[in-house]
């Protein structure tokens, strides 16, 4: 009997092993990287006018990759402005790596960097217990909002922070990706715990839409390879299966039903699409940039 399944998020080592291998596999970064480069200009054109301080709250910062080019960005459209940049992160292994980058970087002499060891709702529940609400000219949520318990209230906490021109920048999957097909219809068979949870930007929209929310859509093309999942006994393939279904060991602990039907789906083009000889999953990403 094979054993039980367990929630990825379950063994943190693992965890980030298939992470770091998923950023490998797949265009994630680099279509983020392009966004950052030639639509966050125009995002952040107003965040700072008329402020000695621009200040800037990053949710689930991981190791800080992504959030040093959104700097880059405010700092080239403020050049002498100073920045307050403080990250909420969990993971003190993500955080020592995002240290590291920083000292690594030049150029942020006027950027002040506070990190907190911390979730998104254990913040919130600190800040409502000091009774602060600091303001912020810029948040932004990048792929973070699986991790949260209640994403509707953590998006109203956030919101509730942004100054009158400011800017709250989420990045999701799309809901015309491979992970909404592959969730939506086998979601409930894996082990998801209240760790983690899933949620593309179809979801995001339609908490927007019924709160009156303004905001803009940016779809982002994105695919992993994911060839190696189809080799039997690869050990990044074994990885990479256990990113996509959030569960630890999924090619030897999964009922060998659920395992067949999911290597299916895979296949298909809702999911995938075959070329040169590899198969490239749909990791379609959306930006939503919601005015306060």
């Amino acid at each position: 009997m094979s054993s039980p399944m367990r929630c990825l998020l379950s063994d943190p080592a693992r965890y980030f092993q298939s992470f770091r291998l998923f950023l490998a596999n797949s265009t994630e970064h680099q279509c983020m990287r392009e966004f950052m480069e030639g639509q966050l200009p125009a995002v952040v054109e107003s965040i700072g006018n008329g402020k000695s301080t621009i200040n800037i709250l990053s949710v689930g910062g991981g190791a800080g990759e992504i959030d040093l080019l959104i700097l880059s960005k405010v700092q080239a459209r403020y050049p002498r402005v100073t920045i307050n940049n403080d990250v909420i992160e969990p993971s003190a292994d993500q955080i020592f790596k995002y240290k590291e980058r920083v000292a690594e970087t030049s150029n942020l002499e006027n950027v002040k960097f506070t990190w907190h060891e911390e979730t998104a709702y254990e913040y919130e529940s600190r800040m409502n217990a000091e009774k602060k609400s600091k303001k912020w000219d810029f948040i932004h949520m990048i792929q973070m909002l699986y991790y949260v318990k209640d994403v509707p209230a953590t998006i109203r906490y956030f919101h509730s922070l942004l100054e009158p021109q400011a800017k709250l920048l989420i990045i999701l999957v799309s809901g015309f990706s491979g992970w909404e097909t592959l969730w939506k219809k086998y979601g409930s068979s894996f082990p998801l715990n209240d760790l983690c949870s899933y949620v593309s930007a179809a979801d995001i929209k339609r908490i927007l839409d019924s709160a009156s929310l303004k905001y803009q859509l940016h779809e982002l093309p994105s695919h992993m390879d994911i060839t190696s999942c189809f080799i039997e006994g690869d050990k990044d393939g074994e990885l990479l299966l256990d990113f996509l279904t959030e569960t630890c060991e999924f090619s030897k602990t999964a009922p060998p039903e659920l395992k067949r039907q999911v290597m299916e789906e895979l296949k298909k083009p809702e999911c995938s699409e075959k070329r040169d000889g590899k198969v490239l999953f749909n990791n379609n990403l959306n930006v939503i940039v919601i005015e306060p």
